[in-house]
């Protein structure tokens, strides 16, 4: 190992014995010298850091065991390997006992000396090596995870579009539900009740899977489900349907994966019961309060929030204000309380997302331009299907 590739601080207070020791090391390592253990703790915290000490156990009033001591309890040297020259078996012992990576006894023998620094030195250049293939593996395995992250997003997308589609939806409606739902969570996970449920994955894979959560419409037939008017009782127990089958559909893919999926057991939750209310009379199970899931509950807002102040084929867009009170005035009812004061506090940024990924159509209604969709009356009971 050439000495450039290799420090070595030798800490010795005799000046003769540390010229000798140098005179030894440095035609294969570099070598830096400290008489005191002062001197060696300052080098040693200086960059770039010696790849090995050897200290002289001969130091004054006791200063190699305290340097001994020092250099494993700092976490900026505890890793650097330390030679330990000692005099005695016992002084060996003790060396070994606060940490010294090998001991060397006196009288000590040239060969001896290179053949224990050697092996110090061809373990610093595996563990380099180690180091540096366990770094390119992580960077391998990040790599691979963002790449399916990417790949599970984009079919998540792609599978939504086509339920979206049939519901006379834009893309643009995903994106904000991602969005609302995302807004709605930070919001609450910073309250103590929320806290440990609502971790950053957690949040994460709730959005992502988010847009899943009418994937059981493209069950429904087109005559049903684009029905510009009001939907007949039986109509309605049919469009009803698409939250069991929504869920039913995601649980057979769960079933079929080869490993678990966290974000497919969100999904399954989001698309079975985004459309219970907080009182019991919601479908299709009619849970009550803290029986609905929390990730159903951020959508039942953000579902309907969207519904209210877009266009649709039975209804005009609601002005966004008058949509916040709607949703204040159902506090309790059809909403959970905290996820509607949720909403109204961080109302602003959910409005900023409804315009950012505003459809043409409704941006330009909102601008003042007349529409071109014709709207039937609304449909019973509902803000969101």
């Amino acid at each position: 190992m050439s000495g450039s590739s290799f420090t070595i601080l030798i800490v010795d207070g005799r000046p003769d014995s540390l010229a000798r020791l140098s005179d030894l090391l440095m035609p294969h390592y570099q070598v830096v010298a400290a008489d005191s253990a002062a001197a060696a703790l300052r080098i040693a915290a200086l960059e770039p850091r010696p790849q090995l000490l050897l200290i002289d156990g001969a130091l004054p009033h006791g200063q190699a065991h305290e340097l001994l001591a020092r250099l494993r309890v700092d976490p900026a040297t505890a890793t650097i390997p330390i030679v330990y020259i000692a005099d005695s078996a016992e002084e060996e012992l003790q060396a070994f006992e606060a940490g010294a990576a090998d001991c060397l006894l006196k009288p000590l023998a040239a060969p001896v000396v290179q053949a224990r620094l050697r092996a110090q030195a061809t373990l610093h250049q595996a563990r380099q090596v180690l180091h540096q293939h366990d770094a390119w593996l992580e960077a391998q395995v990040a790599r691979r995870l963002a790449e399916d992250e990417a790949i599970q997003a984009a079919s998540i997308r792609a599978l939504a579009y086509v339920a979206e589609n049939r519901d006379a939806k834009t893309g643009n409606h995903l994106l904000r539900i991602q969005g609302y739902i995302g807004e709605l969570a930070h919001c609450l996970a910073h309250r103590p009740k929320f806290r440990d449920l609502l971790s950053r994955r957690y949040i994460e894979m709730m959005v992502r899977s988010s847009p899943l959560y009418d994937i059981g419409k493209v069950s429904i037939p087109d005559a049903i489900l684009q029905k510009p008017g009001r939907l007949t009782p039986e109509e309605w127990e049919i469009i009803k349907t698409h939250a069991t089958l929504g869920a039913k559909a995601i649980e057979r893919a769960e079933r079929d994966a080869h490993c678990p999926a966290d974000f497919l057991v969100l999904a399954k939750e989001i698309a079975r019961w985004h459309h219970e209310k907080w009182d019991g009379s919601g479908y299709p199970d009619g849970l009550v309060g803290d029986a609905i899931p929390l990730p159903a509950r951020l959508m039942a807002i953000s579902d309907v929030f969207d519904a209210m102040i877009s266009n649709r084929a039975y209804k005009p867009a609601m002005a966004y204000e008058k949509a916040r009170g709607v949703i204040a005035a159902r506090r309790g009812r059809h909403f959970d309380p905290d996820v509607a004061d949720a909403f109204d506090s961080c109302f602003d940024r959910m409005v900023t997302i409804a315009e950012r990924y505003q459809d043409e159509a409704e941006h330009a209604l909102r601008l003042g331009f007349p529409s071109t969709e014709r709207f039937g009356g609304a449909r019973p009971d509902h803000l969101a299907i």
